[in-house]
């Protein structure tokens, strides 16, 4: 996750969840998540088992010119990546995955800006499947809400298991480092093997330079 939407919505779902596989959907609380409210969507099963908008913020609206409510998640892709996103969001509903998709959303006119979009499973029991999402732009461009989305390009997608923990670093074996308090030189003789020496509190001074001619 890149974005700071997505990335807020994660943690409130994450805490609600609380070490379970997904928190119940009673437990969203809008108050909670009102900045974010603008951007985020909540899908559903319909009766052909289809994933569909059963709320979508205002944002999200304006930026595809219509009212998504009711509207198949699926069909805002193009035919031959529906069938992929579809699986997708089964993923979510049935095992409880998180899932994330990094598209190009591109206007009726051909304009283009990155969009990154995040689907969290919600419990409901197997007859209320639902998921929480977020689906927000990299940045604003002037012509987003002016000029509707009707079309996307996926860039990446991925389903993310939020119990996997991550694996360890490899110990890095120790690395022996020299004394950085100065030697102290015990006897005399060994001064002697340096020449002419003399010493300055903690320092051992060499008299060195060319022999005078």
């Amino acid at each position: 996750m890149k974005l700071a939407g997505s990335i807020a919505l994660f943690h409130y779902w994450n805490r609600l969840r609380d070490g379970r596989s997904a928190p119940k959907r009673t437990e969203i609380e809008p108050a909670d998540i009102k900045k974010l409210l603008a951007d985020t969507f909540i899908l559903e099963k319909d009766t052909r088992g289809e994933a569909v908008f059963r709320l979508a913020g205002t944002r999200l609206c304006a930026a595809y010119g219509r009212e998504l409510k009711g509207f198949s998640f699926p069909s805002l892709w193009r035919p031959k990546d529906q069938q992929l996103i579809s699986r997708l969001l089964d993923s979510v509903f049935h095992k409880h995955s998180v899932a994330l998709i990094a598209y190009e959303a591109i206007s009726r006119t051909g304009r283009s800006v990155p969009f990154e979009l995040l689907a969290l499973p919600l419990e409901g029991g197997p007859e209320s499947l639902r998921c929480l999402g977020v689906a927000a732009p990299a940045h604003r461009p002037f012509w987003l809400g002016a000029d509707p989305i009707g079309d996307a390009v996926i860039d990446a997608l991925r389903t993310v298991d939020p119990n996997a923990k991550k694996a360890a670093p490899p110990e890095r074996p120790a690395i022996g480092a020299p004394e950085l308090a100065p030697i102290e030189l015990d006897a005399a003789s060994t001064l002697a093997g340096y020449g002419r020496a003399r010493r300055i509190r903690h320092l051992l001074v060499l008299d060195g330079g060319r022999d005078e001619e």
